[in-house]
C-alpha cells in the first residue's frame, strides 16, 4: 500500500500542490504583472479581466514534479514531454500576450512534433480493431510514423484548444482523460508504471488548475495550457503503446464538436481557424442551459466514454466510438434544426 502511495499518491499531491500555489500567486499578482485577459475572443465567454496564464502553472508543476521524481528513468518519451512542454509554454505565452496567427500556431506545433520525432518518439504501429496491428515503420523507414504523428498530435492539440470555451470545461475533460490513461497504464496487458506516474502527475497539475478554473473562473488555461494538455495526452497515448483508440473515445465529444464546427465553417465560407460560438457548449448556453448543466453533460459523457475505454478492447472500442459519435452527431443535427 505504501509503495503505491509513494509511486502514485505523492506525485499527484505534489503536482496538485505546485499547480495550486502557482495559480494562486498568478491570480494575486495578475494586475501588477499585467497577466489579465486583454484580448477579445469570440470563442471564450468572459466579461471579466482574468489571467490567461493558468497554463504556466500546469506546465511548471508538471515539469517540476517529473524532474524530482526518483522512480522515473528519463527516456526519450519523458525528455520529449519536458522539452516540448517548455517550447509550448514559450510560444503559448507569446500567443496569450500578442495573439499569434493560426498559421504561426500551426507552424510552432509542427516544429514541436518534428523535435520530439528527432528525439526518438515514434508510433511504430496502431492496433487494428479487427485483429493484429498496422505497422507504420517498414525497414527502418519512419515516414508513415512521422506523418501519422503530425496529424495525430496537431489534431489533439487543436481539439483540446477549441474545447476551452467556458469555465471548467477543458480542465474537467482533460482530468478525466488523464485518469483514464493512468488506469489503462496499470492494466496487466499494458503494465507501464512510468506512463502511469506521468499520467497521475498530469492529472494533479490539471486538478490544481481546475480548482481555480471552475465557475466562476479566476484563471484561464490560455493557449499555453490548452495546447500543452493536448500535446501531453497525445504523447502519453503514444508512450502507452499506441492507445489511439482509447484517447479518441475519451475525447469523443470535443472531437465530434470540432469536426462539426469545421464543416459548418467550410459550408459558410469562413476560415476553419476563426473562433466563433458554433461549438456545442455555446449552443447549449444559447438554448438557456446554465454553465453547470453544460459542464455536467460534458463530464458525464466523458466519464462514460472513459469507463467504456477501460473495460473494452479493440473492436469494442470501435463499436463504442461509432455509437457515441452517432449519438453526438444526432444531437448536433437536432440542435441545428431547433435553432432554425
Amino acid at each position: 500500500m505504501m509503495s503505491l502511495i509513494n509511486l502514485y499518491g505523492w506525485p499527484f499531491l505534489i503536482s496538485l500542490g505546485v499547480a495550486s500555489i502557482l495559480c494562486y500567486l498568478i491570480i494575486q499578482f495578475q494586475r501588477n504583472l499585467v497577466l489579465y485577459n486583454k484580448r477579445k475572443t469570440k470563442q471564450y465567454i468572459c466579461k471579466r479581466q482574468i489571467s490567461r496564464f493558468g497554463g504556466v502553472a500546469i506546465i511548471i508543476s508538471f515539469v517540476v514534479t517529473l524532474v524530482v521524481n526518483r522512480y522515473l528513468v528519463f527516456d526519450h518519451i519523458i525528455w520529449s514531454m519536458l522539452v516540448g512542454g517548455i517550447l509550448i509554454l514559450i510560444f503559448g505565452v507569446i500567443d496569450d500576450i500578442k495573439v499569434m496567427s493560426w498559421k504561426s500556431q500551426i507552424f510552432m506545433q509542427i516544429a514541436v512534433i518534428f523535435l520530439v520525432f528527432i528525439m526518438g518518439v515514434r508510433i511504430e504501429f496502431v492496433t487494428n480493431p479487427f485483429g493484429g496491428v498496422i505497422w507504420l515503420i517498414h525497414n527502418n523507414v519512419s515516414l508513415l510514423s512521422l506523418l501519422f504523428m503530425l496529424v495525430w498530435i496537431v489534431m489533439i492539440m487543436n481539439v483540446v484548444n477549441w474545447c476551452d470555451g467556458i469555465d471548467g470545461l477543458v480542465g474537467g475533460v482533460m482530468f478525466v482523460a488523464s485518469i483514464t490513461l493512468f488506469v489503462i497504464s496499470l492494466q496487466p496487458h499494458v503494465a507501464q508504471p512510468p506512463i502511469a506516474i506521468i499520467s497521475i502527475v498530469f492529472a494533479g497539475s490539471i486538478m490544481g488548475f481546475l480548482i481555480f478554473n471552475l465557475p466562476p473562473a479566476r484563471i484561464f488555461a490560455g493557449s499555453s495550457g490548452s495546447f500543452f494538455m493536448g500535446f501531453i495526452v497525445a504523447i502519453i497515448a503514444i508512450g502507452a503503446g499506441a492507445k489511439i483508440g482509447t484517447t479518441l473515445l475519451v475525447l469523443a465529444v470535443p472531437l465530434i464538436d470540432a469536426m462539426w464546427v469545421i464543416m459548418e465553417r467550410l459550408r459558410s465560407g469562413d476560415s476553419i481557424f476563426q473562433g466563433d460560438k458554433r461549438h456545442l457548449h455555446h449552443r447549449l448556453l444559447e438554448l438557456g442551459w446554465n454553465i453547470w448543466s453544460v459542464l455536467s453533460l460534458y463530464y458525464v459523457i466523458t466519464i462514460l466514454c472513459a469507463i467504456v475505454a477501460v473495460i473494452t478492447h479493440d473492436i469494442g472500442k470501435l463499436i463504442a466510438l461509432i455509437m457515441f459519435c452517432g449519438i453526438i452527431l444526432i444531437s448536433f443535427i437536432i440542435l441545428s434544426l431547433y435553432k432554425k
